[in-house]
């Protein structure tokens, strides 16, 4: 039980679970945005899955190339970018996700937050016009990678930058519009307030994060099958433990932000 486990991480101590809302309605359209490929799986794969299923447009958009998500020291990194993006369009499959996997390729643990990622992300919102958008929490206590904190903090910007007309206007050109969502949801929060029900998704969250088999080794710790069955139990025990408090078998849960 670590801070640092990728997605979805324990429940708060202090969490209060008085005020949280469930369940949003099946929006039109979804833009996930992960740090590397399968941070999105890991931080809303059971949440996507459902959504696909009732008809949501789910589109991914991954930030770095992933090249440092190896322990080999003497790996072929261009080969393991190809890799990882074969490994994050299969595991989109997998979730059901009918949109766009798209890559920024920023190198793995050199992402800025920086006023070109900011722009680059708000093009992304503005062109997919997703009612909601997932991410990061780049406030998360205690997170390690660099990536995964940028990556929020850029998609905030994004945010902003996306739903108002006189930002990035050099952007606004044929037919290109401004667009706010309704929603933005971000995984790994110390304060979440909102869980998705995935108790009929968890095995579809697992089909797609085992799309990633470059990561077996390093983020999974898994080389072997019997390996591999304890990070299933593990993924299966954390969505069980995030979702007993509020009565449900199985959650992801987010700090949801609306009225945006």
């Amino acid at each position: 039980m670590s801070a640092n486990d990728p997605g979805q991480t324990p429940m708060p101590r202090e969490a209060s679970h008085a005020d949280w809302t469930t369940d949003r309605a099946v929006p039109r359209v979804v833009l996930a945005i992960g740090a590397h490929p399968d941070d999105i799986e890991f931080g809303c794969g059971g949440t996507l899955a459902k959504w696909a299923a009732a008809g949501a447009e789910v589109h991914h958009l991954v930030c770095t190339d992933g090249s440092k998500g190896t322990w080999n020291p003497d790996a072929d990194t261009a080969a393991l970018v190809s890799a990882r993006q074969r490994e994050q369009r299969a595991a989109a499959a997998a979730l059901g996700a009918t949109g766009t996997v798209s890559f920024l390729s920023y190198v793995d643990g050199e992402l800025p937050h920086s006023k070109e990622v900011t722009e680059r992300v708000a093009l992304a919102v503005r062109t997919v016009r997703p009612d909601v958008v997932l991410s990061h929490d780049p406030w998360k206590r205690y997170r390690l990678h660099p990536d995964h904190r940028n990556t929020g903090l850029n998609v905030c910007d994004a945010i902003v930058a996306a739903r108002d007309p006189h930002f990035l206007k050099h952007q606004l050109t044929g037919g290109l519009t401004h667009h706010r969502p309704d929603a933005l949801l971000l995984w790994e929060a110390d304060e979440p307030n909102h869980a998705e029900d995935i108790s009929a998704w968890v095995d579809t969250k697992l089909a797609a994060l085992e799309c990633h088999e470059s990561q077996f080794e390093s983020t999974m710790k898994a080389t072997d099958e019997a390996a591999m069955v304890v990070f299933r139990g593990r993924i299966r025990d954390r969505v069980a433990e995030l979702g007993k408090p509020i009565g449900l078998h199985a959650a992801e849960i987010f700090h949801a932000m609306t009225r945006l």
